[in-house]
């Protein structure tokens, strides 16, 4: 279900990642996607233009003041028919005023998770790349569900980079 799969929480001077009581802490990738005003361009969830963000890969990426960034998972998932996952940002970060936001993972979807990471803040702010980011709760159905996100063939399945919205 998870590739890689740490058995235990990793620590040793990182922002932690692993399995958790009830989750798993999920990591970012060195590959990041930057807002940018740059191009002046209007973000439309209908039509986005990927001309507002410029690519950076590397170790720590700075987010700008009140900006935010798309990222990845290291991880890749392959979710089972009876479960749905919730995610939530570490308060490493949030103590920061760092927000992770990630759609739940819908039963049977797939793929490296597209993460988007908001800095509230007024000055820059560091993520730091294959370290703890987020927390995914697993939530186990009663029933299988009668439509799985594989079933209805979602936009986003078996991402294998950051994806852009879709419509």
């Amino acid at each position: 279900m998870i590739v890689p799969f740490s058995e235990g929480r990793v620590k040793k001077g990182k922002i932690s990642f692993g399995l958790s009581s009830y989750g798993y802490d999920i990591r970012v990738a060195d590959e990041f996607k930057v807002f940018t005003s740059v191009n002046s361009t209007v973000i439309d969830p209908k039509n986005f233009d990927p001309k507002s963000l410029t690519d950076f890969k590397g170790e720590v990426c700075i987010i700008p003041p009140n900006s935010f960034v798309l990222a990845r998972t290291v991880e890749y998932f392959k979710i089972p028919r009876n479960i749905l996952t919730i995610c939530l940002g570490k308060s490493t970060y949030a103590r920061c005023g760092i927000i992770v936001n990630v759609t739940p993972f819908e039963p049977e979807w797939e793929g490296f998770a597209t993460l988007e990471i908001s800095n509230t803040t007024p000055l820059p702010a560091k993520i730091y790349a294959n370290e703890g980011i987020a927390q995914i709760i697993f939530l186990e159905a009663d029933e299988i569900c009668q439509i799985s996100y594989k079933d209805k063939k979602g936009k986003y399945q078996a991402q294998k980079k950051i994806t852009l919205p879709k419509l």
